[in-house]
């Protein structure tokens, strides 16, 4: 089986670096054209279930790759992006310059994260989004021959730490532009990486941190 997790389109926040999280940002009509691409390049493929997260962003970016598709679509919150508590809103940027930040590490030095003023951990998303795929994905072997999931940024890479066994000190390494697809295969119950941060676009956008 493969499962296709996208990550979702451009937001505004995306493009004025804004941290996102949990906070519930649209689309802009950007991110919209680029998930209408996307669509377009993956005409040629069939996809027997489809999951995302709640929220707008990634939400619309599924409905978008599924449009015309007689495809089951589901929700699950265990989907949704990493919480950055009381930082949401902010400069995206400005963690990386300040020490003092809350999310100072969470970009300079993630294996020594520790989570302040709500916001929530690397083992804490990790761990929601392995249960999802234990629960929900891992039973589909056998009975589905593809599988989309629309996510974000930094639960992708969660993930995907998981699944390739790769530090967190390397998680920024993993770069993941808006609407781009990490391909996964599964079988024998074992998930293995086939393919990361693959766009179906020009140029990639908000690839990295």
């Amino acid at each position: 089986m493969e499962i296709y997790l996208f990550r979702h389109g451009e937001t505004d926040w995306n493009k004025e670096r804004r941290l996102q999280g949990h906070s519930d940002i649209p689309l802009n009509g950007f991110g919209r054209e680029l998930a209408v691409e996307t669509a377009g390049s993956l005409a040629g493929l069939t996809f027997d279930r489809a999951f995302s997260s709640p929220l707008k962003r990634a939400l619309e970016t599924a409905q978008i790759l599924l449009a015309g598709r007689n495809v089951p679509l589901e929700t699950d919150e265990r989907l949704m992006e990493m919480g950055f508590g009381d930082c949401e809103g902010g400069a995206f940027d400005l963690p990386k310059t300040d020490p003092k930040h809350p999310l100072h590490d969470f970009f300079c030095r993630p294996q020594l994260f520790s989570p302040r003023g709500g916001a929530e951990s690397f083992q804490e998303a990790q761990a929601r989004g392995q249960a999802f795929l234990r629960e929900r994905i891992l039973p589909l072997e056998g009975s589905c021959g593809r599988v989309l999931i629309v996510a974000h940024g930094a639960l992708n890479r969660c993930l995907l730490s998981a699944i390739g066994n790769i530090p967190l000190e390397k998680f920024w390494e993993i770069g993941l532009p808006n609407c781009a697809a990490s391909i996964l295969s599964l079988e024998g119950g074992r998930l293995r990486i086939l393919e990361m941060g693959k766009v179906y676009y020009g140029t990639p956008v908000n690839a990295r941190p």
